[in-house]
């Protein structure tokens, strides 16, 4: 079996929002936990600085099957829509906003 695909991404949470950004994600909706896991996303973190630089990183067998997966649950797209303005820079939901990060060096 291939080893899962590390992901890693990066946002920025609005510096006036970033408490508020932390206390939601202290109490996550029980669905949309169920969610990520029904799609594949494993080993899921977020980290947070207090000027709002949000990385992100996860695991996955599949990151566009992943991806597509959240996008077709209607608690991601309440959970999106709540999250959507908590950030700078984005066209679109925060989801859509996921560009990996190259991955130059793995201790494993």
């Amino acid at each position: 079996m291939a080893p899962r695909r590390r992901v890693c991404f990066m946002l920025k949470v609005k510096p006036d929002r970033v408490e508020e950004y932390r206390l939601r994600h202290a109490a996550v909706w029980p669905e949309m936990l169920d969610a990520l896991r029904e799609t594949g996303w494993h080993n899921y973190s977020l980290f947070l600085r207090p000027d709002g630089l949000l990385t992100g990183y996860f695991e996955t067998d599949d990151l566009d099957a992943a991806l597509a997966g959240m996008a077709d649950k209607e608690v991601n797209r309440r959970w999106q829509a709540e999250m959507a303005p908590f950030f700078e820079g984005l066209s679109g939901q925060p989801d859509e906003g996921i560009t990996p990060l190259a991955e130059l060096f793995h201790l494993d």
